[in-house]
């Protein structure tokens, strides 16, 4: 069972306590970060962590940003503490009816693959095309199975896990892009949720080593947080990305966990809104960024 007291002890026995905020801004990391954002043209938000040094790497960290795909990290979550409890079985089959088929608009390779809908696929499949494919519809059918963005969100506070709302399904946010400033999140909440998961998992060791191993198998961020890290370098992560069809981009991001040359992990997220840069520019922010912060912590 979670215990909070045990974590909170955990959390600021791994992490350094900061310098002061005239300290931070005169960081080389900062400015370097600073300097490399603004490349993006939009809003950025970024945070760091690794258990026993400081780095001074934030940006904006607690501004509530559009997490679009990122969101299915905590869904994917949650859905394990369904499991977990009885609610779930990773070998129960899930139905993927009509009524759940989503815009064509909208990122789902199981949609392509079963264009009407009606198909049994199991939790834990269903769980693997959520994170390693970032599939809208199965995302959307797992959602429903825990009860609801509500109940993601309220599991999410049961942890003590704050700064991440969950508020509307793909589907909807597909057929609607503004609902995406409801699904929104702050770059430090979401390297919390990385150090929770790398620290003190509140999931049992198999289900967090599944998750991690499908975080580690995706390929949607290989141009972002993986990009100009040394080859080689494990990193599991979890990308966000808004339609591409629009002047202004509302969203490019990648969160994950950065394995280091001596074991450790290194907790990063990217969060840009609003940007008018190119996607490809977009993306190397993120990758310019991730190395930067790469680059301080094995100093």
């Amino acid at each position: 069972m979670f215990r909070r007291r045990s974590f909170s002890f955990l959390l600021l026995a791994a992490l350094p306590l900061a310098l002061p905020a005239q300290s931070r801004l005169q960081s080389p990391l900062h400015d370097d970060i600073v300097r490399i954002a603004a490349e993006a043209h939009g809003r950025v938000g970024v945070a760091c962590a690794l258990p026993g040094k400081a780095l001074y790497c934030s940006l904006d960290p607690s501004e509530l940003l559009p997490m679009q795909s990122v969101y299915k990290l905590p869904i994917a979550i949650a859905v394990f503490h369904a499991v977990e409890t009885g609610h779930l079985s990773l070998s129960q089959k899930l139905h993927f009816t009509p009524s759940q088929l989503i815009a064509p608009t909208g990122y789902s390779p199981l949609r392509d693959q079963h264009s009407h809908g009606a198909v049994d696929m199991t939790v834990q499949e269903l769980l693997r095309r959520t994170i390693v494919d970032s599939d809208n519809v199965t995302s959307d059918v797992l959602l429903r199975a825990i009860g609801g963005p509500s109940a993601a969100e309220q599991y999410l506070a049961s942890i003590e896990l704050y700064g991440i709302h969950i508020r509307d399904y793909e589907g909807d946010v597909d057929r609607n892009v503004q609902l995406q400033y409801r699904n929104v999140g702050e770059a430090r909440s979401l390297v919390n949720l990385l150090l929770r998961l790398d620290l003190h998992s509140p999931l049992t060791p198999p289900h967090t080593q599944l998750l991690l191993g499908w975080m580690a198998d995706s390929h949607t961020g290989d141009q972002r947080l993986g990009a100009l890290l040394p080859p080689g370098t494990v990193v599991a992560g979890k990308t966000g990305t808004s339609g591409q069809d629009r002047t202004t981009i509302n969203a490019t991001n990648d969160v994950g966990l950065i394995t280091l040359p001596d074991g450790r992990r290194l907790a990063v997220a990217v969060l840009i809104a609003n940007s008018s840069a190119p996607y490809a520019v977009r993306q190397r922010v993120i990758a310019e960024i991730a190395r930067a912060i790469y680059q301080d912590a094995v100093k």
